[in-house]
């Protein structure tokens, strides 16, 4: 058994151990140690808690504990005392990813415990609580485990069943979990309480079909501009054009939550992020009416370097985005808050380039957010070179005869290579000009990109490790293109 103690005192004592090389400036990081999902975002007494997947003592996945930060404003970030560890016989093998919610100034968590068995049939996944008065310590109650296979309908895997999601509506508590299906398939089973403690079977609110993945995780269900939004994340989802290539995807469902039957009814679908690392994203309303969304900037399967070359850590979470509804489509925008730390700004007007590269004299960007504004009427391809040196480049391209905007990082630096059936080194997606222009922001960290398009109508993630000073940005084009406006500040918190 793993103890809260034992995982506290491993980090003070560890923590300076770490290679920073690779460590984010502005984006959630543990301080030692490997980190998955977002788990239990909340805004809770004046502040934003994000508690993670955390595996302390090595940078792989391990038994899961729920690590913890809180930050006032999203972007600083403070490190606080590990909050679960797997110290009872029904999460003993991992305290599973789950949510927070508040009910009478206390702070609950729901999370799945895990317990191994003998062989995977023995495995089990049940549902617990644990709460707190102060946001920072937590008891695990007496009544755990609050779900159990006991509680499953028929056709539901008790081995696969796992990451409540907690809404409140009306007067009772609704709990969102993902299951898999006995002959496989991911469903979404829910749940209702008062009181968070005895909960009773609803329905089988969603149910895909083979095609589409294996197993769901992760579901995220709420209000936003007059539409319900469901959000969960999906393995092995089959490729198709553009989409889903990596080996994890998550999928944007916009529809109508009948509260009533407890049926979900989907209108439309879509992959949420078209880069390389995004996953198990969660959500949050706050204080100020917005909902906001973080995830793990990550992606299952493929090697990470801070791991690999022994730097004691692996895992970030993406900046948190503002999300919005237009057109029936999920917008994602950086929450408004990181431009505060905006500094050294750069600005550049109408930049003409014609079959050629360019650098702009005195421009380089390594923790910086760049906005760019491009006339693609004329041109044929614009490739925009940022994190480069005179071997490495991350490139953000843009086809202005096929629409397609692609992030490609196969020069980005160590190489990541993954468990698919074909090297993935580049997404992409169609994007429409608006009024003849493509507008870009860039937010780069010390081992991250992430690209807002069209005021984030689309959005690419992707982790990157340059291996020498990367700073430089270059310009090229095919045909001729012309930039209204290029700004580009440093980021420092």
């Amino acid at each position: 058994m793993y103890t809260l103690q034992q995982a506290n005192n491993y980090i003070e004592e560890n923590r300076t151990s770490v290679i920073a090389d690779y460590r984010n400036d502005y984006h959630v990081m543990a301080p030692i140690g490997w980190i998955n999902d977002p788990n239990g975002f909340i805004y809770y007494k004046g502040e934003y808690h994000l508690f993670y997947q955390y595996y302390p003592y090595k940078a792989v996945w391990g038994p899961m504990h729920w690590g913890h930060a809180k930050s006032k404003d999203l972007v600083t970030w403070e490190t606080v005392p590990v909050a679960l560890a797997p110290d009872q016989p029904y999460d003993k093998d991992g305290c599973f990813s789950g949510t927070a919610i508040e009910k009478d100034g206390k702070l609950y968590l729901m999370y799945t415990g895990h317990i191994e068995g003998e062989s995977e049939e023995d495995l089990r996944q049940v549902q617990c609580i644990a709460v707190s008065s102060d946001g920072i310590h937590f008891e695990k109650v007496k009544q755990n485990p609050v779900i159990t296979e006991a509680d499953l309908p028929e056709n539901a895997k008790p081995q696969d069943f796992r990451d409540p999601k907690v809404v409140k509506k009306g007067d009772f508590y609704y709990s969102l979990i993902a299951s898999k299906q006995e002959e496989g398939g991911g469903q979404i089973l829910l749940y209702k309480s008062k009181d968070l403690l005895d909960w009773e079977f609803v329905s089988v609110m969603l149910k895909g079909d083979k095609e589409e993945g294996p197993m769901w995780e992760c579901p995220d269900l709420f209000e936003l501009d007059g539409k319900d939004v469901l959000l969960f994340s999906v393995e092995g989802l089959p490729k198709k054009e553009n989409n889903f290539l990596n080996t994890h995807s998550v999928l944007a469902m916009i529809g109508e939550m009948d509260w009533q039957k407890g049926i979900f009814h989907k209108e439309t679908v879509e992959e949420l992020d078209y880069g390389l690392d995004f996953y198990a994203p969660q959500t949050i309303e706050d204080d100020k009416n917005r909902r906001i969304m973080i995830s793990w900037m990550q992606m299952w399967g493929r090697n990470i370097p801070t791991d690999t070359e022994q730097h004691g850590w692996a895992g970030s979470m993406t900046l948190p985005r503002e999300l919005f509804i237009k057109n029936n489509h999920v917008y994602q925008r950086p929450v408004a808050e990181i431009k505060k730390y905006y500094t050294n700004k750069q600005s550049y007007k109408t930049i003409k380039v014609s079959d050629e590269t360019k650098a702009l004299e005195g421009l380089s960007a390594e923790v910086s957010a760049i906005e760019v504004v491009v006339d693609v009427t004329a041109g044929k391809r614009i490739d925009l070179e940022v994190r480069s040196n005179q071997v490495e480049k991350t490139l953000v391209s843009y086809d202005c005869e096929t629409g397609l905007l692609e992030l490609n990082r196969i020069n980005s630096g160590i190489e990541l290579v993954g468990n698919e059936e074909e090297h993935v080194y580049k997404r992409s997606v169609y994007c429409e000009p608006e009024n003849h222009k493509i507008e870009l922001e860039i937010f780069l960290d010390r081992s991250s990109i992430e690209v807002f398009a069209n005021q984030g109508k689309y959005t690419l993630t992707s982790t990157i490790y340059p291996t020498k000073k990367a700073d430089q940005i270059l310009i090229s084009a095919e045909g001729d293109i012309e930039i209204d406006r290029l700004d580009k500040w440093d980021i420092e918190v």
